[in-house]
């Protein structure tokens, strides 16, 4: 390792990998956090005017973002968002049934950002704090001896020459996909790779168009819009997110094995782009779309990406290892939100991580506080929302729309727009009244994911104190969610009565 450098034999106190949401996030976090004392560095594939860029399609994204969770990341470090990067404010989300006849408010102030520039602040507010970075490098894989990760190595996309850096602390922010991560050489708790029924395909435009009409059931320009419909988008739901009173962020997100059965019983050959393309064109409201074109849209307007759709990685640290963000699988299960989360684990790690550094103690065991406090702060209900978002896929839209209509109260609304699983407590009510086998399976389906859920919250707010108590507590985790998925699974006869 390099001698002599100014903290010791390390380049860096800390590196960022990923100039993502998330990256950022903590990259700022720990600088804040270190007073202005540590030696930091966000290293990116990208060129500096394209920081934050997910894929070659561009910043794909959903866009949306609860207010609460962007004021917790202000409270931490300072940063603020407003105009341009906000393009959109929201009252809150809609979700409509696949019929149409019920609508479900969920109220609650949000954004809709703009991806292309809340890069660009975010770059400003982390070389004011000091932040040091490095662009146009593809990292590989981590430096490790010892057991110990010590810095992250790669390639330089336009010398084409080697690069590494070594830190006390690697703080992963590269993605799903992280090379990083799957190829972690030292021994961890961490989950290398993920399930592919845990993903989804996900894909939308950023559009201009006409109003023709004015339905509120397809474009609000006050509300963001969920459509859940197995045949519009099987496994996952449509959205149309306002941008502005003629802008939209529109799109869908499926899983791949509903797709197939899909397309299987209904002898049909589509694919994700022309199911979004079908969905565009039944919109009423939406005519002569065209793609954004200026330049907060420039190569931005299409796109596609992988998202996670389950709980958090069940471990998020190894000796100098950190994951945050995609990386550690973060977005919300039941919705695949993933900017709120990474607004939060971004300033839970990045002052984590100080603290560890303060302590001169790089392990997992000291590392390990950032799972407890994720955990107790957000990551707590994740497990729980992944056994529902299991169940929903499930459903037929004749159970969708029946359940819509008849076993969400008010109190289940409160809890789902806060984020957390809804108890059901309505279902016991209405029992005596449901007719039919198929809506009472699906009232027996959601009584038992609210037992599942406060069974698993429980379990989660006794997540393991240190790594030597992980095993036992995971080997219980993994046998209430076995449970749980043998009983969910999806079946071709959802779509078959269409």
């Amino acid at each position: 390792m390099k001698q002599g450098s100014s903290n010791g034999y390390y380049d860096y106190d800390i590196i960022v990998a990923g100039a993502g949401i998330a990256g950022m996030v903590a990259a700022c976090s720990a600088a804040k956090y270190g007073k202005g004392n540590l030696k930091i560095l966000v290293v990116d594939r990208n060129d500096e005017h394209e920081a934050g860029k997910k894929c070659i399609n561009g910043w794909i994204c959903g866009d949306a973002v609860g207010k609460k969770n962007v004021d917790y990341m202000s409270k931490h470090i300072g940063l603020k968002f407003d105009k341009p990067e906000i393009e959109k404010e929201v009252k809150g989300v809609v979700a409509y049934s696949p019929d149409h006849e019920t609508a479900i408010y969920f109220d609650g102030e949000g954004y809709i950002l703009n991806r292309r520039l809340l890069p660009l602040k975010q770059l400003n507010y982390a070389l004011k704090l000091g932040i040091e970075f490095r662009w146009n490098v593809a990292l590989r894989q981590v430096i490790a001896e010892d057991g110990y990760v010590k810095g992250v190595q790669g390639i330089d996309l336009k010398t084409n020459e080697p690069f590494k850096a070594t830190a006390k602390v690697v703080i992963d922010c590269t993605g799903i996909a992280s090379m990083l991560r799957s190829t972690l050489p030292i021994r961890s708790y961490i989950q290398r790779s993920i399930d592919k029924d845990d993903l989804e395909a996900t894909g939308r435009y950023i559009l201009r168009f006409d109003r023709t009409k004015d339905d509120r059931t397809y474009f609000d320009p006050d509300y963001a819009i969920i459509h859940l419909d197995q045949i519009i988008a099987p496994g996952g739901y449509a959205w149309v997110f306002p941008k502005g009173e003629n802008k939209v962020n529109i799109g869908l997100g499926v899983q791949h094995r509903s797709l197939e059965l899909r397309n299987m019983v209904l002898k049909k050959n589509d694919n994700l782009k022309s199911l979004i393309d079908a969905y565009i064109a039944s919109n009423p409201v939406i005519s002569n779309a065209r793609l954004a074109d200026g330049f907060e849209d420039h190569g931005n307007a299409w796109g596609t990406w992988q998202v996670s759709v389950r709980r958090q990685n069940d471990c998020l640290v190894a000796n100098g290892y950190m994951l945050c963000g995609d990386s550690a699988w973060m977005p919300k299960p039941l919705d695949a939100g993933g900017i709120g989360p990474a607004l939060i684990a971004g300033v839970i790690a990045g002052k984590d991580a100080v603290n560890a550094i303060e302590a001169c103690d790089y392990s997992e065991y000291s590392l390990w506080q950032y799972n407890i406090d994720y955990i107790n702060e957000y990551g707590y209900k994740t497990a729980g929302l992944e056994v529902f978002r299991r169940f929903l896929q499930t459903l037929s839209n004749e159970q969708i729309n029946y359940g819509m209509k008849h076993f969400i109260s008010k109190l289940d609304v409160e809890k789902i727009t806060q984020g957390e699983h809804p108890d059901f407590s309505y279902v016991d009510k209405v029992s005596m009244l449901i007719r039919g086998i198929l809506h009472r399976k699906t009232a027996e389906g959601l009584k038992y994911t609210a037992e599942k859920n406060r069974v698993l919250v429980e379990h989660y707010r006794n997540y393991p104190s240190n790594p030597d108590k992980f095993n036992e507590w995971h080997n219980r985790l993994i046998h209430i969610l076995n449970e749980a998925f043998e009983k969910f699974k999806v079946r071709p006869e959802i779509y078959a009565v269409y």
